[in-house]
């Protein structure tokens, strides 16, 4: 084979090719760690009470009208008793009216004023080496109704049982409730009762209220259980919700972000103000809107943990292929003047090393932490390829520029991996940098070289004549 610096240079790229085979099967081992993770935690949010979306209260007021149908019926002596029939022996029927009260579709009707306050104490659980964040939340509300959009929401004949009318409150999860939740007006408390499962698609709280329409204020007090978010749907004409927590690391989503909110290391608060006419819901409806308030119209905080390192480890396996290939050039151009150059088994010893490099970083990070972890697990990678470009490839004091140009690959590698919005800056820039560097350096290159037998040699061929066998 040629032993030409162009050949060496394409057999070596051929090699950084080929390590996307482990680094595939890293990407992989990540992948399954990072489900088994997500599995732990969405087990222990949901044992403990999980994701909590609170949307009412709703007044739902049943609704009856009274239907007058004609009817006919077989004739009946009044004497006998028997069916009368005609000369023809057939049977005769009378006419008559029949008035019946049917059900028509409850009133739905949401609060004219709704004020929401929430205060949550965060908590850590474990499992196994798994830490999940949750919360324990006291949820705060006072609102009040306009009872005359209700009214003018019937029609024709049809008539409300306002002393059937039901207070609903809607919860993601009803075991999540803890201690006593307290429905008040002035004096008076109302009885709470959980939704029946048989009703469809609805969970939470309700209780019977008797005609309500002299109510004028009305306030809910309760506590929950939650992980990873909190939100509220904006279901008053004018929506007020406030939230303190002592979270440090929220991240707002929903429907409506806050107005202002405030996060320092000891946690957060944010209010948002939501108007009737920022969200897409009817004030009364004659079909439930519960379904479009939990859609459309929501307030949100995710309870973010921040060291994700699942994610990060997964970028730096796919960021490795660029790494691995820089570790190979610079040993390339270190060892162009070796009367003995890097073996390709060699080659390969050194990318899977740096392939090996992101699973100790995954496996520490889950015991001690990210920073710790990468710090831990680029060191022993670089000590390794420093020792082993020193003894294994015969770089002597090369051997230092080989370890340099690691630390730089490292520490930059850090800096994408902590940043995600700057990762495509830093790689591309990266790359440019080497490729700049490699061509700058090998501008003198002879590309075509002498020939010889071997483009990688163990030993030198033997000089002197040759031995005549016999």
């Amino acid at each position: 084979m040629l032993r030409s610096a162009g050949v060496r240079f394409i057999v070596v790229g051929v090699l950084a090719l080929l390590m996307f085979i482990p680094l595939g099967l890293v990407s992989d081992v990540i992948q399954e760690r990072a489900r088994y993770s997500e599995t732990t935690m969405r087990d222990i949010s949901r044992e403990w009470g999980g994701a909590q979306l609170l949307s009412g209260p709703l007044i739902v007021v049943p609704v009856t009208e009274d239907v007058t149908y004609d009817r006919k019926r077989e004739a009946v002596d009044p004497i006998t008793g028997r069916t009368l029939r005609d000369e023809k022996n057939f049977i005769v029927y009378e006419h008559y009216e029949e008035t019946v009260t049917e059900r028509r579709p409850p009133i739905y009707l949401y609060p004219d004023r709704f004020d929401l306050n929430v205060s949550t104490r965060s908590q850590t659980r474990h499992r196994g080496i798994f830490a999940v964040p949750v919360y324990t939340a006291d949820v705060g509300l006072d609102f009040n109704f306009d009872f005359k959009l209700a009214e003018e929401a019937l029609s024709g004949d049809e008539v409300a049982d306002w002393e059937s009318a039901e207070l609903r409150i809607h919860l993601k999860e009803n075991r999540a409730l803890r201690g006593e939740a307290v429905l008040s007006a002035g004096e008076a408390r109302f009885q709470l009762e959980p939704i029946p499962h048989a009703e469809e698609g609805a969970t939470g709280i309700v209780s019977r209220l008797g005609d309500p329409r002299e109510i004028e204020e009305m306030s809910l007090a309760l506590s929950m259980n939650g992980a990873q978010h909190f939100g509220a749907a904006a279901v008053g004409r004018l929506s007020r919700m406030t939230l303190e927590s002592d979270w440090p690391d929220p991240s707002f989503f929903g429907s409506f972000l806050p107005d202002a909110s405030t996060i320092t290391e000891e946690g957060f608060s944010a209010t948002w103000t939501v108007p009737h006419l920022a969200r897409s819901l009817p004030q009364v409806s004659r079909e439930t809107p519960e379904h479009a308030a939990r859609k459309i119209a929501t307030m949100q905080v995710r309870y973010l943990t921040p060291n994700d390192f699942y994610q990060k480890a997964w970028r730096a396996a796919r960021y490795g292929i660029l790494f691995i290939a820089l570790t190979f050039l610079t040993i390339l151009l270190l060892d162009r003047t070796n009367e003995r150059p890097a073996h390709p088994v060699q080659y390969l010893m050194v990318g899977l090393a740096q392939s090996v490099f992101v699973l100790l970083m995954v496996a520490y990070a889950e015991q001690i932490g990210f920073t710790a972890a990468y710090a831990l697990a680029s060191g022993a990678t670089i000590g390794l390829l420093g020792m082993f470009g020193a003894t294994a490839l015969k770089l002597g004091r090369r051997a230092w520029l080989l370890v340099a140009m690691l630390i730089a690959v490292y520490v930059v590698l850090f800096f994408i991996l902590r940043s995600a919005d700057y990762a495509l800056l830093a790689g591309a820039s990266l790359a440019f940098v080497a490729l700049a560097l490699t061509m700058w350096l090998t501008r003198n290159e002879d590309w075509g070289g002498a020939t010889t037998p071997r483009l990688w040699r163990f030993r030198k061929p033997p000089e002197g004549p040759a031995q005549q066998v016999t």
